[in-house]
């Protein structure tokens, strides 16, 4: 199995390329930061993918966005994310095209050599492995309304993206400022966990959600 493996930590990944080896797993590339995981992926076409969510230039989703731009490139790619959190929108955006192959393991759960071959095996196969804390986690939000968290206000700026009004003519019906609207925006996408990753639009998944939850 060949694996481009990207994390930031210089620690962990020459202890993962170690690990990675006795498994049998040919580490074809080992890089730091999300636009050089890009690089390496369209450079190498490797069969999986190992990233950290968490990676430079800006060390919040970086690596989620460049696993997301190497498999459109090469939707064969197997993506195994390794965080040190649970972050359900990241989990929900590995799963959205329902194609398999990808993978959500917390850092400090993979506690044997056998677990991580294990998961690399069954998303290389096009299977689906992830933590049972996220399990557990999606679980709970899917019982719930992913709208129950908006404010009043929010709830009101959605309602008037679902009629279909542009940011300006929202401010103009609710009598608010366009930065208001811009930043009510911003809030919703984020407690309806849509985060931006460039590969779909948020402002429709946000209207599909509103209109499901009625």
């Amino acid at each position: 199995m060949r694996v481009v493996l990207a994390d930031d930590s210089v620690l962990l990944r020459e202890g993962l390329i170690r690990l990675l080896d006795e498994v049998g797993c040919d580490v074809v590339a080992a890089v730091d930061d999300a636009p050089s995981l890009i690089a390496a992926a369209t450079e190498h076409r490797p069969d999986v993918a190992i990233v950290d969510v968490r990676m430079p230039p800006t060390m919040t989703d970086d690596g989620l966005k460049a696993a997301v731009a190497a498999r459109e490139q090469n939707p064969a790619l197997g993506i195994l994310m390794l965080s040190a959190y649970i972050e359900l929108s990241y989990a929900d955006v590995l799963l959205s095209d329902g194609r398999g192959g990808v993978g959500y393991l917390l850092k400090d759960r993979v506690t044997s050599l056998n677990t991580l071959a294990e998961a690399l095996q069954t998303i290389n196969s096009g299977g689906t492995v992830l933590d049972p804390e996220v399990v557990a986690q999606l679980l709970v939000a899917r019982r719930s309304d992913p709208l129950a968290a908006l404010t009043a206000r929010e709830r009101e700026v959605l309602a008037q993206m679902a009629e279909g009004r542009s940011n300006s003519a929202i401010a103009k019906e609710l009598v608010i400022t366009g930065g208001a609207v811009e930043k009510h925006i911003s809030n919703i996408f984020s407690k309806i966990n849509l985060p931006d990753v460039g590969s779909d639009n948020r402002r429709v998944l946000a209207v599909l959600a509103w209109l499901k939850s009625r």
